[in-house]
């Protein structure tokens, strides 16, 4: 991890370069440092970019869901006394953003969605069942990417690590759970939020349908595809996400 964490009050978060605020929301297994680039990037580029450590296993199970994500960024938000955000978020990252802007409209300006959950789940949780076996974690692992390269060791070694930590099993499962009951599909007609969604043409965890159903729904977003990449975009082809994002965002007057 390239950059400091920072520790207040209750929360660990990254924050780096000045202006305004995006808000990086990281998914179930995913790390701080899955968006090294995006932070190095856009820290650069005229924005503070600020990733909170989500409690995802350190909530209390009847807390470890999908609303108590979005309330936890809200109270996140008003600590660091932001008015207007910018949100992006990754696979539950994309669903907690996109259910805090459903209940805080005001405090968002803009979302960014990618390989996001909220309209399908593909077995988010499920699958584990052989967990203790290194080789299927691995190959799990690397099914989450086009190119079976990117799931490094690293990265195996911490999944393989979570789904044979009862503890950190049993809150995955319940956010899967959770994910599929608080599906979106009736909301998001009514979220006006600007959203631009980038997704991986090669996503199997969120397939390329998903995003042209949440382009169809959303009122206003628009949707851009990269080629040869699954379901972490920001990872895989990390140059091209973060110039997709950053020509919308200079169109916004983001």
């Amino acid at each position: 991890m390239a950059h400091r964490l920072k520790k207040e009050k209750s929360y660990s978060y990254i924050e780096v370069g000045e202006g305004t605020p995006i808000i990086v929301l990281h998914g179930l297994m995913g790390g701080l440092s899955n968006f090294d680039s995006v932070t190095s990037y856009f820290s650069k580029k005229g924005y503070s970019v600020i990733i909170p450590e989500l409690p995802i296993y350190t909530m209390s199970l009847l807390k470890t869901n999908v609303k108590s994500f979005a309330k936890y960024l809200h109270d996140f938000i008003e600590f660091k006394g932001f008015d207007d955000v910018i949100l992006l978020g990754n696979s539950l990252g994309g669903h907690i953003g996109l259910y805090h802007t459903k209940l805080y409209p005001k405090k968002v300006k803009a979302l960014i969605i990618t390989g996001s959950s909220g309209l399908y789940e593909s077995a988010m949780g499920g699958g584990y069942t052989k967990r203790s076996d290194y080789e299927v974690i691995k190959k799990k692992a690397q099914d989450v990417f086009y190119d079976p390269e990117v799931a490094t060791k690293e990265i195996v070694d911490e999944v393989y690590e979570t789904v044979n930590d009862r503890n950190k099993l049993i809150k995955t499962l319940a956010i899967a759970k959770s994910a599929i009951r608080h599906n979106m599909a009736k909301d998001l007609p009514n979220m006006k939020t600007p959203t631009c969604i980038i997704w991986g043409k090669n996503d199997t965890v969120t397939p390329p349908e998903v995003a042209e159903e949440f382009d169809e729904l959303l009122p206003d977003s628009e949707l851009f595809w990269i080629d040869k990449c699954g379901h972490a975009a920001m990872m895989e082809h990390p140059d091209e996400f973060n110039e997709i994002l950053n020509s919308w965002l200079n169109k916004r007057n983001f």
